[in-house]
């Protein structure tokens, strides 16, 4: 079952406030057991993180590598089976304080009423 724009924005509500607090238990409400999420960061880094276990320590090494990361301009667009989340990320670099700002886009998948793929792509901003 695909969840109506609706019930995506509430999906992706609790998803984002999961995340930010690296709560697993509450992420794992808004996505499938065996939910993927495929992460570029537009400069080297691809991986594809499959379980909590990877999820968390993600999180563990982008708080590490940021000290500071802000989202803008997030805006989620629904369409068919897909939603799509556009934005811009501010992000400064703890070992050397480079900041550096990025657009991406995020497609995600829907199974059973819940989050099923997550995939990030990104792309540095020119200053």
């Amino acid at each position: 079952m695909t969840p109506s724009p609706a019930e995506r924005d509430e999906l992706f509500k609790g998803f984002a406030r999961a995340l930010f607090k690296g709560d697993m238990d509450a992420l794992y409400e808004t996505v499938t057991p065996d939910f993927v999420w495929s992460f570029h960061d537009g400069l080297l880094a691809t991986k594809t993180l499959s379980g909590p276990d990877a999820i968390s320590a993600h999180i563990a090494e982008q708080n590490a590598l940021f000290s500071a990361r802000r989202f803008h301009d997030v805006t989620y667009h629904h369409a068919g089976d897909f939603s799509f989340m556009t934005f811009r990320v501010s992000e400064t670099v703890r070992a050397t304080g480079e900041a550096r700002e990025q657009r991406g886009i995020e497609c995600y998948t829907f199974r059973d009423g819940r989050l099923a793929t997550k995939d990030v792509y990104r792309k540095p901003i020119d200053p």
